[in-house]
């Protein structure tokens, strides 16, 4: 576990992107319910963003935890999401409706929202790096981060960039960790490269890793501990240097009192436990709808004249279909920028085809792509 942050008391956190609902409201007693809990077992991090449940997240945060609580007793994350300004004399404006929906007088991390390839020199034109630096200096911002979304070397070129960063949210989890479209293992390298501590969203990606397959879940099932599918999957994403907190998106006290039986006295994977996680993660592999291996014969020696990132866009399918991921999306608008390919751009050459080892008929899988993707 990095140990920078000590007013961190432990790194694990409770992400506000799915709380208890009742219909389309909030369920605020159930939230107060898990918040008093989360508190009382020594966690103090809490993490939301304007666009949360249709900006209910924020104003849930203020009825269930800032105005019930002395301001020591949290420590409370929010972002600047693109959508919201247009320009840099919007950002200020947004930041002070932040805080008034928080109930709050500053943020203790504050982090710029699903960074890009493209959204980043937005946020570089509307200097919202340099105001958020300024809102720290004025107290209003203990901490100045992102939140990432895209391929590693774009990472690599923000933090280069603004080496005054100071901490990077990632998507991490045993499922997307050599995944070539998410890059999860890529990603989290160039933290340590820039030693950077990281911040983990999506460590069951969005509750896939919770519902298994049966031959998954077998897997699971014949270990001798009894946890559950939740323990493996965050304690995987813990159990890794420069970690600093783990996201949890609980939406009910079943699902937070799970939590805190694994967190409060964090004990990493194992070798059986990783083992077992190495397994569920071939089975995951194998159901794969397109049997790509990511060889990456097909777009070397300019074998695609159109610069598709073929295999990188057949796990965004993939994983799509497998786990009804919506963030595939947001990869795939990442992967086809800065020159590259849509893949509705195959020119139906067939260059790819003819050094696939896998034999696959690409270019009809494209097509499935782009019926998918670009609708």
């Amino acid at each position: 576990m990095d140990k920078s942050f000590p007013e961190i008391k432990t790194f694990f956190g409770f992400g506000c992107m799915r709380l208890p609902m009742k219909g389309t409201e909030v369920d605020i007693e159930q939230f107060k319910e898990m918040t008093d809990y989360f508190i009382e077992n020594g966690f103090n991090y809490f993490d939301t963003a304007h666009g949360y449940i249709d900006g209910k997240s924020e104003l849930a945060i203020k009825e269930a935890l800032t105005s019930r609580y002395s301001r020591d007793k949290y420590l409370l994350t929010d972002k600047l999401t693109e959508p919201y300004f247009n320009k840099e004399e919007d950002i200020r404006p947004f930041f002070q409706s932040q805080l008034d929906a928080c109930g709050v007088e500053y943020f203790d991390f504050y982090l710029m929202h699903a960074q890009n390839a493209t959204n980043f020199e937005k946020f570089k034109k509307c200097n919202a790096y340099e105001t958020a630096f300024k809102l720290k200096e004025e107290g209003k911002i203990k901490h100045v981060g992102l939140s990432f979304h895209d391929k590693a070397e774009v990472l690599d070129k923000i933090l280069t960039t603004y080496p005054q960063i100071e901490i990077v949210q990632i998507q991490f989890n045993y499922v997307d960790f050599e995944d070539p479209g998410v890059q999860s293992k890529k990603v989290y390298d160039v933290c340590r490269k820039h030693n950077k501590p990281v911040i983990v969203m999506e460590p069951v990606k969005g509750g896939s890793l919770i519902k298994l397959p049966d031959e998954a879940q077998k897997v699971y099932d014949e270990m001798p501990s009894g946890l559950s599918n939740a323990s493996y999957a965050i304690r995987f994403a813990a159990g890794f240097d420069g970690i600093r907190v783990v996201l949890s998106g609980m939406s009910d006290m079943a699902q937070m009192k799970d939590n805190v039986s694994f967190m409060k006295d964090f004990k990493p994977l194992d070798e059986a436990e990783m083992g077992a996680v190495a397994k569920v993660t071939g089975i995951y592999k194998g159901l794969d709808v397109i049997p790509c291996t990511a060889c990456h014969y097909c777009v070397e020696e300019n074998h695609c004249p159109m610069s598709i990132k073929i295999p990188e866009l057949f796990a965004c399918l993939n994983t799509k279909k497998i786990f009804n991921d919506w963030n595939q999306n947001m990869y795939y608008n990442a992967l086809t920028t800065d020159g590259a390919g849509k893949a509705s751009d195959c020119i139906g050459c067939g260059g790819c085809e003819s050094v696939c080892p896998q034999h696959l008929e690409i270019r009809d899988l494209l097509t499935k792509v782009a019926a998918e993707f670009e609708k």
